[in-house]
């Protein structure tokens, strides 16, 4: 594999243990170094990093503390 891909990758822990955890993409960036974006594309998603993956985390929270707030609510209440 290229020098520069591999500084890319070791730079970043997680594009490392992405690799580790997806070892086609080793065989795929030797042959094309120039995929390196897909590959750290496709280990945003292995990670849910993406933004609406983030966004659906989060509106995840907000719900389970609004159900929260409800049952608290409905316990002062009774």
């Amino acid at each position: 594999m290229r020098e520069d891909v591999l500084k890319i990758i070791y730079q970043q822990g997680e594009l490392k243990e992405f690799l580790r955890e997806q070892p086609i993409w080793y065989r795929r960036l030797t042959r094309h170094p120039e995929e390196i974006e897909q590959f750290q594309i496709a280990s945003l998603h292995f990670f849910e990093k993406t933004i609406p993956q983030r966004v659906e985390k989060f509106s995840n929270g907000l719900q389970m503390v609004s159900m929260m707030m409800h049952m608290i609510q409905g316990m002062y209440q009774s």
